[in-house]
């Protein structure tokens, strides 16, 4: 057998066993409950963590920009951080990231929420209770307490904010240049749902669009890391190698435009100088990013 067969074998084995692992047992299970469940030899051999950063030493970061991005859940390439958006239809393993990230605020899993980018102002569940639902108190409710009655719950009306109300993503990064390796970086800090208010779903006024959006909760991401790596989002290249998300965001694959950077003006927003003007702000936008990529170029400038 020649080498190249060799090579060729392996890879075909190597295939095949990643393949039959991602299926979780699908092709092997006698009834629905045992599809997901992986057998003592499987989770003896996964060791399914994710993959950990190398440690950066200060002397090491020859420069570094921070850098805001918003991601559209409106393009088709950043659909699965959105879908699915209906879970009564589908299976419980797959999950939209702010479904996702929500679960784990609620089970206590991550617990590194904030109320800003900067990550200065901690937020626990019980304080963004009046982002995420709003109440209403129908007449009923209100003559039971004008009355001094207690208020019967059947008279309060709850809107909830869920995933199909997500209408984009904020992302903070840092871009540096590794002077040991030689190379430019990226390294994802937080991330932030966008969305309308809560009060929205109950009072249709017409006054729908990104004017009226607000940035829910920061998740400081390397913290969450865990539980995005545990979580799959949808590969529509193929369905039985679903990717974390925690690989889909390491690996920038998502489409995001820039709205700020650090600067000497107290990191103001493009749209700050840049007023009434969606195409120049774009094309600000892109001026940041090849300002970025141009600094890796010029570093072998001799």
């Amino acid at each position: 057998m020649t080498i190249k067969n060799v090579v060729l074998t392996g890879a075909i084995a190597l295939f095949a066993t990643a393949t039959s692992v991602a299926q979780i047992n699908i092709l092997n299970a006698t009834t629905p409950e045992d599809i997901g469940k992986k057998t003592a030899a499987q989770i003896e051999y996964d060791n399914d963590e994710p993959l950990p950063y190398g440690y950066v030493d200060e002397r090491d970061v020859l420069w570094s920009k921070s850098t805001w991005e918003f991601v559209d859940l409106d393009e088709r390439v950043n659909f699965p951080l959105y879908y699915p958006i209906d879970t009564n239809n589908i299976g419980s393993e797959r999950r939209s990231l702010y479904d996702v990230l929500v679960g784990a605020m609620k089970n206590g899993t991550i617990t590194e929420v904030y109320a800003d980018s900067y990550f200065t102002e901690k937020r626990s569940l019980g304080d963004l209770d009046a982002s995420l639902v709003y109440r209403d108190t129908l007449d009923g409710g209100y003559d039971q307490i004008n009355a001094g009655e207690a208020l019967d719950p059947q008279y309060v009306r709850e809107f909830t904010l869920d995933a199909a109300d997500i209408e984009g993503w904020k992302m903070r990064g840092l871009w540096y240049i590794d002077k040991r390796q030689g190379e430019l970086k990226y390294r994802l800090l937080g991330l932030c749902p966008v969305a309308g208010e809560a009060r929205s779903k109950a009072f249709d006024d017409g006054g729908g669009g990104s004017d009226n959006t607000v940035d829910l909760f920061w998740v400081f991401f390397p913290a969450a890391r865990e539980t995005l790596h545990n979580a799959k989002a949808f590969n529509r290249k193929n369905t039985s190698q679903p990717i974390s998300y925690d690989h889909l965001l390491n690996s920038r694959r998502f489409s995001g435009v820039i709205y700020k950077e650090d600067n000497v003006q107290g990191d103001r927003e493009v749209n700050e100088y840049v007023v009434d003007n969606s195409l120049m702000q774009l094309l600000e936008s892109d001026r940041i990013r090849e300002q970025v990529r141009n600094i890796e170029i010029d570093l072998w400038n001799y």
